[in-house]
């Protein structure tokens, strides 16, 4: 236990100057390119420049643009996110209402990839070079160079169109007042297709990874020795095989945690799932830099409490780990 409290102090001093790269960086290259939210909003609605510079006194676009930065940093030091400039509401607010899909979405995407993925791959690996394993290795490989949004496409046209099994898209029927049990099965199955779209790309990795590693561990020393003591193959596979195989995914979890994220924009668009994918497009296409930067900075906090996580699983799945990363 004192082992992962002292990795977990680690990361997280870490962590601050991660944020901190990515606070700066990003409002660096938001600012670098061209166009404002004032552009944005005068292409849209019109005016005259009186109003472009009341505008730009309000949003505080006048400002230079490390006095801008400086202000941010300062009310990020209170949890101040700013105010969004499409919704003129606190941009909190608005990304409170969006993360729960989002979050939604990533972990049953994620749930799916890796526990299906890793079963798959152990089904394949337990026998290497027989005709399953063949036929899951290729098939995994196909599906994964599908881009995620030709799937979300096929997958609304054969289940949403054709056999209307599931909806189309969004997050749950709107004006239907359900509520309790019957409100979570009508947001399950909206989420049917965005969460199969977004998971089975991830699933293929997720089996290659488990059958390449399971391919590796057959050949260490300790499964001949389990083999020569006469263990069944089953327990050979589940108990020394698959567990050993299963270390690498864990680390590739949270390294994958980021794709997973940026691969939800796509799917949350392509479904019309309200999160922060679609919330990021919004802001881009409004120019609404206060409230990308507060996308971009929920997004690394939730990557860095997910590789937090995996690390703190890693340690305990292996001491060695643990051990090097505190000093002991």
């Amino acid at each position: 236990m004192t082992r992962a409290l002292m990795l977990l102090r680690r990361r997280l001093v870490g962590s601050v100057f991660v944020l901190l790269i990515v606070v700066v960086g990003t409002f660096l290259l938001l600012e670098a390119a061209p166009g404002d939210a004032v552009d944005a909003y005068i292409v849209s609605t019109g005016g005259d420049a009186g109003m472009i510079e009341l505008l730009r006194h309000r949003w505080g676009l006048d400002q230079s643009e490390l006095t801008r930065l400086a202000t941010y940093l300062w009310a990020l030091l209170h949890l101040d996110l700013g105010q969004s400039v499409t919704f003129s509401r606190p941009i909190r607010e608005v990304i409170l209402e969006r993360l729960p899909n989002t979050l939604l979405l990533m972990v049953s995407a994620t749930a799916l990839s890796f526990g299906l993925g890793s079963a798959l791959g152990i089904y394949a690996g337990a026998r290497p070079g027989s005709v399953r394993d063949r036929f899951l290795s290729i098939g995994s490989l196909a599906l994964y160079a599908v881009p995620g949004f030709w799937l979300g496409l096929v997958l609304i046209v054969v289940f949403a169109v054709d056999l209307r099994w599931l909806p189309i898209g969004g997050i749950e029927t709107l004006a239907s007042d359900k509520t309790g049990l019957d409100r979570a099965a009508d947001i399950a199955v909206h989420l049917v297709l965005p969460i199969s779209a977004l998971g089975f790309i991830y699933l293929a990795l997720y089996l290659r990874m488990m059958r390449a590693g399971m391919a590796e561990v057959w050949r260490q020393d300790f499964v001949l020795a389990a083999r020569a003591n006469g263990l069944s193959r089953r327990r050979i596979v589940l108990a020394h095989v698959a567990r050993n195989a299963l270390l690498p995914l864990v680390t590739m979890l949270g390294l994958q945690s980021a794709q997973m994220l940026g691969g939800s924009v796509v799917i949350e668009s392509v479904f019309s799932v309200p999160g922060l994918g679609r919330l990021a497009q919004e802001a881009v296409a409004a120019r609404d830099t206060p409230l990308l930067l507060g996308i971009i900075l929920v997004s690394a906090v939730l990557v860095i409490i997910i590789n937090l996580l995996v690390d703190i699983a890693y340690a305990f799945l292996d001491p060695r780990v643990g051990a090097s990363e505190t000093g002991a």
